[in-house]
């Protein structure tokens, strides 16, 4: 099962799907590419793979991509194979813009959509200020973005609003319970069950 996370720059994403990963087992987080600068705090091949902007054109070229979109200036793509490699393991978490949700929406019919809504415009606003790798020109931007980003929500099957960590992380984790739980009915396991109670 694939679940698609996005939401606004500044709305504690990250840091969300990091607490759901080490709290649900079999559930594994989809990193993306980008041509963006890794942060002082970031890995490659951890949070993403940092590649330039010549190899990121080259994989569009091959088709590489399953989405990809240019977001703040820089260009984020999942790969078809890192979807596959994952999909393989288990469930799969994916962090990703709305450009890209829309994208995989069109290919993935059974995947499930959460968005991430901050408590507010200005708690928001906030947030991006206080990460302090951001000047000014680029938080009224990513601002500008998270305006019509917002807008999205109406297009995601599940809404978190990330005002308290514990209490979203909670929220987010119960929706892929549910959804595990649900998807159950036709597993393998049920059916067994099943097969126990014929001609009882």
């Amino acid at each position: 099962m694939l679940f698609v996370i996005s939401g606004p720059s500044g709305t504690g994403k990250s840091t969300l799907c990091r607490k759901v990963l080490s709290k649900i087992k079999n559930l594994f987080f989809s990193v993306s590419h980008t041509t963006r600068r890794k942060r002082e705090n970031e890995h490659d091949g951890k949070d993403y793979y940092f590649i330039s902007e010549e190899q990121f054109k080259r994989m569009i070229d091959n088709k590489e991509f399953i989405e990809w979109a240019i977001v703040h200036g820089n260009y984020y793509g999942t790969s078809k194979k890192e979807i596959e490699e994952k999909t393989s393991k288990g469930d799969v978490l994916l962090d990703i813009d709305v450009q890209g949700a829309s994208q995989i929406k069109s290919k993935f019919k059974n995947a499930i959509f959460v968005f991430i809504m901050p408590p507010s415009y200005d708690e928001l606003k906030n947030r991006i200020i206080n990460r302090g790798n951001e000047n000014l020109a680029s938080v009224e931007k990513r601002l500008k973005i998270a305006k019509e980003e917002i807008k999205c929500y109406k297009n995601y099957d599940y809404i978190v609003i990330n005002d308290e960590l514990d209490k979203a992380v909670e929220e987010l984790s119960s929706i892929i319970i549910s959804e595990r739980c649900a998807e159950r009915k036709n597993s393998e396991e049920v059916r067994r069950i099943i097969a126990t109670f014929r001609g009882k």
